[in-house]
């Protein structure tokens, strides 16, 4: 069978940075083929040379057997190929449907937004997305801007369909539309280009794997040929038995302590305790309250109930409020919420700090040794230092927004998603980093989706259920088995809501 895109011998380089190494990759019509590798091992840059978004430096890229030289990622899409980014492509003060629509609108000298509503409807009705059309895209959380993403994708109606990272921000019962979606695009003969972090969805969905590591092929294997050790191997060229830390056990006194607090509508009569050096793992659906907990407790949101530090009640309304009691907070959206993509590693890293760095003028050299001292310690690669942090790697990008939160020397640490969409090698180092804080004597509050992450990581496990703490897990009673239940409302028993 003749591929329907393929990749022969592609070399890309942004200057004299060589990213891809010769590659050889081919698609198939009717398979879904999953590209894995860490963050910077060159997915992405592949993805955009198939997509018609870069051009390679060398090599060819052959469409049904024949070369081709696409000028643009809508002359791609011409032809057929589809690409879902990772980065959302979508305009914020448009309707649902407008967006769906754009580029390709219905209708002759005027449009026609009934039909394209009712289009837009049908599409969306397919992904079991309870969005209306008519709704503006800026005033939809990240997981339902993914699935019009979707929607805006089926719509082409691909022959070739690039997914960059689809599930990262879906929920449970999300992901599994999106399977069904992918099962029935694959029987009708369209050819699928998926990459995750999530191993486990590539085990489900792939008849072929594609391994990349610093920008070259280091395996390729069919269904069932790798296993999950196997795929995280071949990743990062290493072992990772040990992705997660020992187990702490030396906690001091309590340094947080909220009574009865509560962030309208969602969040009521949330109580818990944090000692110093813990890791406090918050766990629970989308939409159980976490975040709006986090942001409550840090000023973000207004909040009433009491917040206790080293025992003395404190007023916290704002961010300044919050890092004056020594509380800090990483967002889990750190692309729009948490760095400033066209700017510098520097400018990120001490924008929320600069009084640190001078009165009347910063100084330059100060902010050079701090950005110097933050790549030491979190491990944070790049080619340049002026780069612009939206042409990092998602894992680096995580690291510098860690970097950023610590700035101040904070004492508690709020940290929400910390491995969203980053690989698996970057999640072992910031998991080891979190670790490192705790045995600092910091105090950790780990807010995730990920359930491994929640039992690796955490002293205790506090699950929330639908705005308020449905129970708190402790030692040996943290398990899958205990959280689920109490996520779901099912449990008999839970430990004081401390």
């Amino acid at each position: 069978m003749t591929p329907c895109l393929s990749l022969s011998d592609v070399r890309k380089a942004f200057g004299p940075i060589e990213i891809l190494h010769g590659i050889d990759f081919d698609l198939y019509p009717g398979e879904v083929h999953a590209l894995i590798g860490e963050n910077g091992a060159g997915k992405s840059t592949l993805m955009k040379i198939l997509g018609g978004y870069l051009r390679p430096t060398s090599g060819s890229v052959q469409l049904d057997g024949a070369p081709v030289s696409f000028q643009s990622g809508a002359e791609a899409e011409a032809r057929g190929i589809v690409v879902i980014h990772q980065e959302f492509n979508l305009a914020p003060d448009l309707t649902v449907a407008d967006n769906i629509y754009l580029g390709r609108e219905l209708g002759g000298l005027f449009l026609d937004h009934k039909a394209m509503r009712e289009g837009a409807q049908a599409l969306l009705d397919q992904l079991d997305c309870p969005v209306s059309p008519d709704a503006r895209i800026r005033d939809l959380p990240v997981s339902d801007r993914q699935m019009v993403e979707i929607a805006k994708a089926l719509g082409r109606k691909a022959r070739v369909l690039i997914m960059d990272e689809p599930s990262a921000v879906l929920t449970q019962r999300e992901v599994q539309v999106l399977f069904r979606i992918i099962d029935k695009l694959r029987s009708a003969g369209v050819a699928l280009l998926y990459t995750s972090h999530r191993l486990e969805e590539v085990s489900h969905l792939a008849d072929r794997i594609t391994v990349l590591r610093d920008g070259a092929v280091v395996r390729r294997a069919m269904r069932n040929e790798l296993s999950e050790d196997g795929m995280a191997t071949a990743m990062v060229g290493r072992d990772l038995a040990d992705i997660f830390p020992p187990r702490r056990t030396d906690f001091g006194p309590v340094v947080l302590e909220v009574q009865d607090f509560a962030v309208p509508p969602l969040v009521q009569g949330v109580s818990l305790a944090l000692r110093r050096g813990e890791v406090l793992g918050i766990s629970g659906l989308f939409g159980a309250g976490r975040t709006e907990l986090a942001e409550g407790l840090v000023g973000l949101r207004p909040h009433h109930g009491i917040i206790r530090r080293n025992g003395a009640a404190v007023a916290v309304r704002s961010l300044s409020d919050a890092e004056r009691h020594g509380i800090a907070y990483l967002t889990e959206d750190r692309k729009e919420r948490g760095l400033l993509l066209d700017k510098s590693l520097r400018e990120n890293l001490t924008l929320s700090t600069l009084r640190r760095f001078g009165a009347l003028f910063l100084s330059r050299p100060a902010e050079d040794a701090a950005l110097t001292q933050a790549i030491s310690d979190f491990d944070i690669r790049a080619p340049r230092r002026d780069i612009a942090v939206g042409n990092l790697s998602g894992g680096n990008q995580q690291k510098l927004l860690l970097a950023k939160t610590m700035l101040p020397a904070p004492e508690i640490v709020i940290i929400d998603e910390p491995t969203r969409g980053i690989d698996i090698g970057t999640k072992s180092q910031i998991y080891h980093f979190i670790d490192r804080l705790a045995r600092q004597g910091l105090s950790v509050i780990v807010i995730s989706s990920d359930m491994p992450e929640i039992l690796g990581l955490s002293d205790r496990v506090l699950v929330m259920r639908q705005g308020r703490v449905a129970g708190v897990l402790d030692g040996t009673d943290i398990s899958e088995t205990a959280v689920v239940r109490l996520i779901m409302g099912t449990s008999e028993k839970a430990a004081p809501h401390v």
